[in-house]
């Protein structure tokens, strides 16, 4: 039955057609309806990133509840497991998630060279366990107005394959040593050549279609040294609307409280060169504070 689910999303997808009526009821039999799954990647060494978050941006308790329940909203900072499983690192995260109730644990060794397949393993489980209209991913040291980003995907609710992000592309490096170094470079052709165009990583969204896409053939899928670009190549030879939004990307204040006072408010912000906020621990809060959209923002927010 439930292949036979697969293979049938599997040539819807690649007919252009969105997933059929039947097909939803029978995926998610009963599950009810969300609006995004917000997987929030984080590493064992990133406590006080969580807490910052925590503090600021991600509802707590009952109110973490109630975003689910009457938004259709959830959050979950997602983490897999140490090489040694069961050891003090994945104690300490169960005391945690014991205390806060809001990871998501993936079958994946933590690595920073397996943030691609981390990527591939996040979105496999989320359309697994949580039937959303969009599922995204954003990093720990990333300030997110959840309400901004909520309307903004809501936008793009009628079209089923859709990748929504700051599209970006960036040199293919070469050369051995350096940062974001691409073994597989000359796939890319001549030396000098740029990627495809593709989503930077702090922050990206894709629909429930291209989610069960990754999930249906996450085993051969192929891997990129780089995670943003190995999602970009799973999509580039589907029919896909890549969205363009720079809300997604805004600067850290002033910035994005220029936007905010213009009555343009970020749905994420981040400093390019630190590829997230610098100093995001102490910074969080300041973030928050100038560029946040306000509590009331999400919950009079209709989706």
């Amino acid at each position: 039955m439930e292949l036979a689910a697969a293979r049938a999303a599997q040539e819807s997808i690649l007919s252009g057609s969105p997933l059929s009526d039947d097909l939803k009821v029978s995926e998610t039999t009963g599950k009810r309806k969300y609006l995004m799954v917000v997987g929030i990647n984080t590493a064992f060494s990133s406590r006080k990133r969580r807490d910052s978050v925590r503090a600021t941006w991600m509802p707590q308790g009952e109110k973490r509840r109630k975003l689910e329940e009457e938004k259709g909203i959830i959050i979950r900072f997602v983490i897999g497991h140490s090489a040694t499983s069961g050891g003090i690192l994945d104690r300490a995260i169960e005391a945690e998630d014991k205390r806060h109730g809001d990871f998501l644990r993936l079958e994946h060794v933590e690595g920073y060279l397996e943030l691609s397949a981390k990527t591939k393993t996040y979105f496999a489980t989320a359309v697994s366990l949580w039937d959303a209209d969009f599922y995204v991913k954003v990093d720990d040291d990333v300030h997110v107005n959840i309400a901004t980003l909520g309307s903004t995907l809501a936008r793009h609710r009628s079209n089923p394959r859709v990748y929504i992000g700051c599209m970006k592309s960036g040199p293919v490096l070469a050369q051995k040593g350096v940062r974001y170094h691409e073994p597989e470079y000359w796939k890319f052709g001549e030396e000098g050549n740029k990627y495809f165009r593709h989503a930077t990583g702090q922050l990206y969204a894709i629909s429930k279609d291209l989610a069960s896409y990754v999930s249906i053939n996450q085993h051969v899928l192929h891997k990129y040294a780089n995670e943003d670009v190995s999602l970009g190549s799973w999509f580039i030879g589907l029919d896909v609307e890549h969205v363009d939004d720079r809300r997604l990307c805004c600067g850290t204040p002033p910035d994005c409280e220029w936007k905010a006072q213009a009555g343009n408010v970020c749905v994420a912000s981040f400093d390019w060169t630190c590829s997230g906020i610098c100093k995001s621990v102490e910074r969080m809060k300041e973030v928050h504070r100038r560029c946040g959209e306000g509590e009331n923002a999400l919950w009079s927010s209709a989706f």
